[in-house]
């Protein structure tokens, strides 16, 4: 007479004994991978329809496992299945809990599968639907980015390089290349859906079944564009989340730059841009302060994504074909990274909405740093004939006079101006104007109000 198994019921037909105390802790996955449990019971539905279609389920058997698998999608979404780590993953709970509502069928519900293209099912369906809701989180982002820009296209503010001040521009234009790079990051991860979108089910365990399968129809029903080629790729692969990682980098990163200027442009001596109370935080000892935490805390995020997207090269780097159990630590740094993704998009979207410029700040910073010697430069190379290296030249002189009289360029006087180049006339003066330096900047994609409105208008129609 055999010992009673004390393993695992759902695979521990070949063992005697219970895990030791360390593996059952190291094992599990349920804390993790039960977020697939939507996606699991969908991949489940649409394998039953197949069984049934090939004659490997009866009519009534599907029916039952139907009627089960949505009974044990209540449960769980009502919070009544407890899950356990003893059944160590969704997988497995959910079998177990089938088993216990419809008997005998759930257990021809495994055929012709295994939990390697099951899991890679469930993450695949999982990633397509949050690829999604990162690309509307990006276009809300965008869509207040936009409307912010509306509002400020006359605003004038210093730009910057090497964060020295450079030539002016529009806020607008500002906040609208921003606008360009998350729809960049919106084409990155629509990209990465397109390639994951094949279906893994029906490749069983790597070398796929003796069953006749089949993998269009499941396919089909599960909205894959169609089965993946290879079983052992089928089962084995992992850069479809490898590239969604890249690109949630990529956006984190994004939103790191944006989240450095509001804490730039927030800090009273700058004073660009105040936030409500709603996106700051106060001191617990200096009571006059108004902390940009919330963009602080976008910031600091980045990190950990990035890290994330390193953690899982790491994991992957020296798997050999097919499956490892190795590969069950690529979901907790995909969901932590989709997780804390989101959460920055949303806050990024709110304080955006919030914020408000300081259009008479940003206007008197524009009178530090000569931000108008380039349309000096200008100037006289299209008026006075003078080759623009030359103009540089004589513009630096200008500049030094100004700085040594502690003026601007516009407040020297054309005698001044004319001791360095005798051809200067008064016209210059209209070229030094800061509305004018930023008027003429009239180039496909600069920052003339002119074509600040017609970016908007672009971004209105391509993007939102």
């Amino acid at each position: 007479m055999s010992k009673k198994p004390t393993s695992n019921p759902m695979w521990g037909g070949h063992f005697n004994h219970g895990p030791a105390v360390a593996f059952a802790a190291i094992n599990p996955s349920i804390a993790v991978d039960q977020r697939l449990y939507a996606e699991d019971i969908q991949g489940s539905l649409a394998h039953a329809q197949m069984l049934q279609s090939v004659g490997i389920l009866t009519v009534e058997e599907r029916s039952e496992i139907e009627r089960g698998l949505k009974q044990v999608l209540s449960e769980i979404e009502s919070g009544q299945l407890q899950f356990s780590a003893a059944l160590e993953d969704i997988h497995m709970n959910i079998e177990s809990r089938l088993r216990d509502i419809i008997g005998a069928p759930a257990g021809k519900l495994h055929t012709a599968r295994s939990r390697n293209d099951q899991v890679a099912t469930d993450l695949r369906l999982y990633a397509k639907n949050a690829a999604q809701q990162i690309i509307i989180a990006l276009q809300q982002l965008q869509a207040s980015l936009v409307a912010q820009a509306e509002q400020n296209i006359e605003t004038i503010m210093p730009g910057l390089t090497h964060l020295q001040p450079a030539q002016p521009i529009s806020f607008a234009h500002h906040l609208l290349a921003y606008v360009e790079m998350f729809a960049r990051d919106r084409g990155r991860i629509a990209d990465a859906a397109k390639r994951l979108d094949e279906c893994p089910l029906g490749a069983a365990a790597l070398a796929g079944t003796t069953y006749p399968i089949d993998r269009a129809m499941t396919a089909k029903k599960l909205s894959f564009t169609a089965p993946m080629r290879n079983s052992i790729d089928a089962v084995a692969s992992r850069d479809y989340v490898l590239e969604l990682l890249s690109a949630l980098a990529i956006i984190a990163t994004h939103l790191s730059r944006l989240a450095e200027e509001m804490i730039f442009w927030t800090s009273p001596l700058i004073g660009f841009v105040k936030l409500s109370d709603a996106f700051t935080s106060g001191s617990s000892i200096m009571p006059q302060k108004r902390n940009p935490d919330a963009a602080e805390l976008v910031r600091g995020k980045t990190g950990g994504i990035i890290g994330s997207l390193n953690a899982l090269f790491i994991t992957l780097k020296a798997l050999p074909l097919a499956y490892n159990k190795d590969m069950q630590e690529d979901k907790r740094p995909f969901f932590f990274a989709l997780d804390e993704t989101m959460l920055c998009l949303k806050a990024m979207t709110g304080m955006i909405a919030d914020m408000q410029p300081q259009r008479e700040a940003m206007r008197k910073a524009c009178s530090r740093g000569y931000l108008n010697a380039t349309d000096l430069a200008d100037w006289l190379v299209s008026n006075a004939g003078v080759a623009f290296r030359d103009a540089h030249h004589l513009t630096g002189k200008l500049v030094q006079m100004a700085e040594a009289k502690q003026c601007g360029l516009e407040d020297l006087s054309l005698a001044e101006l004319q001791s360095v180049h005798a051809s200067i006339t008064q016209d210059i003066f209209a070229s030094l104007a800061l509305d004018n330096c930023v008027a003429r900047r009239t180039s496909f994609g600069g920052t003339a109000p002119t074509r600040v409105r017609e970016a908007i208008a672009a971004a209105k129609k391509d993007y939102l």
